[in-house]
């Protein structure tokens, strides 16, 4: 088999590649080869409105299943790509198959990481990435009586206020002192611990758990001095592990994840590499070399690649944003907090719709909005416009955002 272009990964990143390519009329052959046998979906709703039961599979998906056809997109699924050959310009599947390409697109995203330790493995224990763990997530949670969920980030908070709301007993761990503390200022963190505890989740901080008890299946986590606590499932949310072991064994630079320039370009002729496995200088990160795990990253490098096989070469420059529902609390952030030296309070967390700015040397670098739409669309504006402005004026919220831009 011979495709102009292969794509491996089925997620956000390698779905929009072909959809841009499309739109931009390539007319060349496009192949997606993916691991699972479902059509591109969209991800982030797997632990929350899919997990809840509030939306059903078909509504998550990223096109119809006509689009791929009616536009020559050849789906590849159920196949994973074991090998790369940068020289031959081909790759190799777990089923045998050879696939030969002119460019490659690595899109793979990453795996959960889950807890190296006694009985990590033990059924009961679920990571979430794919529809396939989310439905095990649900079946399972639904003869659960009590659920430990691991990890106080993005995933383990939106899965426990799902958990909550359907009555199911959580205990929430986090082995730092704060949920958050990768993405977020402490004043946040704070919020969002208040809140799952008013919802009734036992949430404990700078805990380490030391092994998942149970014979053939979980039966509780026993924690760092001893103590177990009961559980019939528990759930793993403690990031993942960039899936790029065929590219880094095919020569191409990267560790956490494959090294990628700004045009989203590995280090081997011909194959790029996008969304959550690419690592690459980001302008809002002040040129350091970070990974991003966004659909927004996922999309926008995508569209990079896109335009750089039809022969447009733009560097990738877009500023990051991120969301989280949990209970009635939509979280909504612009550009990247790591490294602030202010966090600027605006509006009342009391009320439930406030705002965090956050600054570096005077400059506004991110703001984190709850329930607060209008300061999160144009704070992406203050934030790419690179504003500098006081505490008063960004505290003030008679004040729009927008206003405090040059005019």
């Amino acid at each position: 088999m011979h495709f102009d272009v292969v794509i491996v990964g089925g997620g956000h990143g390698g779905a929009q590649v072909a959809i841009s390519l499309r739109t931009q009329k390539f007319e060349g052959s496009i192949a997606i080869v993916g691991d699972e046998t479902d059509l591109p979906y969209d991800r982030p709703p797997l632990s929350k409105e899919y997990f809840a039961g509030e939306k059903e599979f078909e509504r998550i998906l990223l096109r119809p299943p006509k689009y791929w056809d009616e536009r020559a997109i050849t789906m590849l699924l159920g196949k994973r790509v074991v090998s790369v050959d940068p020289v031959a310009h081909s790759v190799a599947t777990d089923a045998g198959e050879t696939i030969s390409y002119g460019k490659l697109v690595w899109a793979t995203g990453g795996r959960p990481r889950m807890l190296p330790i006694p009985g990590g493995d033990l059924p009961g224990v679920q990571g979430v990435r794919t529809r396939a763990d989310a439905d095990a997530m649900k079946a399972a949670s639904e003869s659960a009586d009590q659920i430990v969920v691991i990890g106080g980030g993005y995933i383990g908070l939106e899965a426990a206020a799902v958990l909550r709301k359907a009555g199911k007993k959580v205990v929430l761990l986090e082995a730092l002192d704060r949920v958050l503390a990768r993405v977020a200022g402490e004043e946040l963190s704070r919020f969002y611990e208040k809140e799952h505890r008013d919802h009734g989740v036992d949430l404990r901080l700078g805990v380490n758990v030391e092994a998942i008890e149970g014979e053939s299946h979980v039966a509780g986590v026993r924690l760092a001095g001893g103590e177990v606590i009961p559980a019939d499932l528990v759930i793993v949310g403690i990031g993942i592990i960039p899936a790029v072991e065929p590219l880094v064994a095919a020569g191409a630079e990267g560790g956490n994840g494959v090294l990628v320039d700004r045009y989203c370009k590995t280090s081997l002729p011909d194959i790029y590499a996008i969304g959550d496995c690419a690592a690459h200088e980001n302008d809002f990160a002040e040129g350091l070399v970070i990974r991003l795990e966004s659909v927004q990253n996922a999309n926008d490098q995508a569209n990079v690649v896109a335009k750089g096989i039809c022969g447009v070469e733009a560097p990738y420059h877009a500023i990051p944003w991120f969301w989280s529902n949990q209970y009635d609390l939509k979280l909504q952030t612009a550009g990247l907090s790591t490294g602030h030296d202010q966090a600027i309070l605006r509006g009342d967390p009391a009320s439930r719709s406030f705002s965090i700015v956050y600054l570096k040397a005077g400059k506004v670098v991110a703001l984190d909005c709850v329930n607060a739409t209008k300061d999160y669309v144009q704070g992406r504006m203050i934030v790419t416009a690179g504003l500098k402005a006081t505490a008063e004026q960004l505290a003030d919220t008679d004040t729009p955002l927008k206003a405090l831009l040059p005019s």
